[in-house]
C-alpha cells in the first residue's frame, strides 16, 4: 500500500472557511490564512482550497483570496472551483497552485480534461466527482454525478464518468457524496470504492469523516488513497497529528516525518 494521505479541506464562501451538511445550510468555520497556517505546520500532506460558490455564481475563482491563502500555505495547495478553461487554470498556476480540481466544466466539456492534461500535466489535474445516490426504481442512476456545488443532477453514472475521467488523461479524482458531506457518519463507502476498484489513479475520499474510525474505514474498506475531511478538522475534534498516529497504529502508511 502506498503513503495515504491526510488532506483537510477549506470550503470558501464570501472569503471565509464555511461547512454545511449535504452542501447547504453553511455555518462560518474559521478564518482561512489561520487554517492555511495551522494545517501546514501540523504536517496535512496537502491541503484543498475550494470556491463553492464560483460556479453557482457564474464566476471565475476569486485570485484574490487564492493568493492570500497560498502565500500562508507551504504544502502542496490544490484549488477548485470556477475554472472554466485552460486560461482559469494557467492564472492559479502563475500564482503557484500545485494543482486544479475541475467538476462542472469537466462534465459539460469533457475535452477540457484532455487539454488541460496536454498543457500542464496530468499530475496537476484533479476532476472532482460530487455524487449521491438515487432511489432503485428511479429513472436516474443509483449513483449520480451533480454539478454546479451539487445543485445540478446530470443523469451520468459516477462509475462510468470516472472511468471516462481516467481514459481522459486526469490524474487523480476527488470523489464527494452529497448524502453524506457534513453528517459525522462516516464516508460512502459503497461508492468510494466502486470508483477506486474501478480505476487505477488515486482516489480521494471526500464527505462524512465524523471520527478517526472513518478515516481508517475509507483506506481499508473504500480503497480510497487519500482521506480528506473538514468539519473534525476545522472544530478542533481531530487533529492532522492524531488522524495520522491513529491510521499508522493501525497498520495504515503515512507520511513518518509527520507523525
Amino acid at each position: 500500500m502506498q503513503i495515504v494521505k491526510v488532506i483537510p479541506c477549506l470550503d470558501i464562501k464570501n472569503g471565509r472557511v464555511v461547512k454545511g451538511v449535504k452542501f447547504v445550510n453553511l455555518k462560518d468555520a474559521r478564518d482561512p490564512l489561520e487554517a492555511a497556517k495551522a494545517y501546514s505546520a501540523a504536517g496535512a500532506d496537502e491541503l484543498v482550497f475550494l470556491d463553492i460558490a464560483a460556479s453557482v455564481e457564474a464566476r471565475a475563482t476569486r485570485l484574490d483570496w487564492v493568493k492570500r491563502v497560498k502565500e500562508a500555505t507551504t504544502i502542496p495547495f490544490c484549488v477548485g472551483g470556477g475554472i472554466r478553461n485552460l486560461e482559469d487554470m494557467q492564472a492559479l498556476f502563475a500564482l503557484g497552485v500545485d494543482k486544479v480540481s475541475i467538476n462542472t466544466a469537466a462534465v459539460k466539456n469533457p475535452d477540457l480534461i484532455k487539454e488541460s492534461v496536454k498543457r500542464f500535466s496530468k499530475e496537476k489535474i484533479v476532476v472532482a466527482i460530487d455524487g449521491k445516490k438515487n432511489p432503485s426504481k428511479s429513472a436516474h442512476p443509483r449513483l449520480e454525478v451533480l454539478i454546479m456545488g451539487g445543485e445540478e443532477d446530470t443523469g451520468l453514472e459516477v462509475v462510468e464518468w470516472a472511468k471516462k475521467v481516467e481514459k481522459l488523461g486526469a490524474g487523480e479524482i476527488l470523489l464527494t457524496s452529497k448524502d453524506a458531506d457534513g453528517t459525522k457518519q462516516g464516508y460512502d463507502l459503497e461508492m468510494t470504492r466502486a470508483v477506486a476498484e474501478a480505476v487505477n489513479i488515486p482516489v480521494v475520499a471526500s464527505g462524512g469523516a465524523g471520527k478517526l474510525e472513518h478515516l481508517y474505514e475509507a483506506v481499508v474498506q473504500g480503497k480510497a488513497s487519500a482521506v480528506l475531511a473538514a468539519s473534525i478538522f476545522h472544530f478542533g475534534e481531530v487533529s492532522i497529528r492524531e488522524a495520522k498516529k491513529y491510521l499508522k497504529k493501525r497498520g495504515i502508511p503515512v507520511r513518518i516525518e509527520a507523525v
